[in-house]
């Protein structure tokens, strides 16, 4: 299967070339094209990865590949690229955030409705193991969580959307549910954010980076009788099982969360 990317200035691109072109977990599926300027940093992501197609916009590659991979760390971008695609029946993968907004999020799954494209966003922090355990922690009763992570109000690629859709999304699928009011409180370099999702009291707790490093990924479940803590560690394979998930689309046709789950980690960060 044909896949093309764009938004090659995200690591993740790097991640997805490597597992999907140099290691070939997927057999014949790989990023055929590259989307974006034919620079130094794209031509080395495709010697790479053995690419030898390089174009400047995404659109040029419609009926030229089997599926997309939008990476972009700005999600302000991924309504242009991802809708083209759906609307052509084309499934796409919209890697964090699926938009900088709830008015492009919902014209994306719009655009998939209309395609009958297969379209898929998630931060992930959401599938890797710690996450795993953690959403099968089997807590009855669950009261509270709180996750904690990095993420910078003032970035350059949409605000809170770029890093903070890590915590968000976490955040979702240990509590899903429509969330409720966001409440907004900001002390120093931490904001912190507090709403109800499924009955469940959820805090995010986003503190801005420094030059020296960021504060690790957490989270915190408390039930009636039982609380459960730990950090969300990424190893050098976190992208993997994100990427694994975006291929069982591809095989199945059918996607890992509706639209609503996908919906609310950015209704959430736009009241942010």
């Amino acid at each position: 299967m044909r896949i093309a990317l764009v938004g090659t200035e995200n690591s993740h691109a790097d991640e997805i070339v490597k597992h999907l072109n140099v290691e070939q977990i997927a057999g014949g599926t790989r990023i055929v094209a590259l989307a974006g300027a034919d620079d130094e940093r794209n031509q080395k992501l495709a010697a790479a990865g053995g690419i030898t197609k390089i174009v400047p916009t995404s659109r040029e590659l419609l009926g030229e590949v089997d599926a997309l991979i939008v990476t972009n760390r700005d999600g302000a971008l991924h309504r242009e690229h991802a809708v083209p695609f759906l609307e052509a029946g084309v499934p796409v993968w919209v890697d964090k955030p699926l938009a900088a907004s709830t008015a492009d999020a919902q014209a994306i799954l719009d655009a998939a409705r209309k395609g009958g494209a297969a379209v898929t966003s998630y931060s992930a922090v959401r599938w890797v193991a710690d996450a795993d355990v953690l959403a099968n922690s089997g807590i009855d009763d669950l009261q509270a969580i709180t996750v904690t992570g990095p993420a910078d109000p003032d970035s350059e690629y949409s605000g809170i959307f770029f890093y903070g859709i890590h915590c968000a999304d976490l955040a979702q699928r240990l509590a899903p549910g429509a969330p409720g009011p966001v409440e907004v409180e900001r002390a120093g370099s931490t904001v912190a954010v507090r709403y109800q999702s499924g009955g469940v009291l959820v805090t995010l707790q986003l503190v801005k980076p420094t030059d020296a490093g960021r504060v690790p990924f957490h989270a915190e479940l408390v039930g009636r009788t039982k609380l459960v803590s730990s950090d969300i560690r990424l190893d050098s394979e976190y992208v993997v099982p994100g990427l694994k998930v975006f291929l069982r689309v591809l095989e199945t046709g059918e996607r890992p969360l509706d639209d609503a789950t996908m919906l609310a980690p950015i209704t959430v960060l736009e009241q942010v």
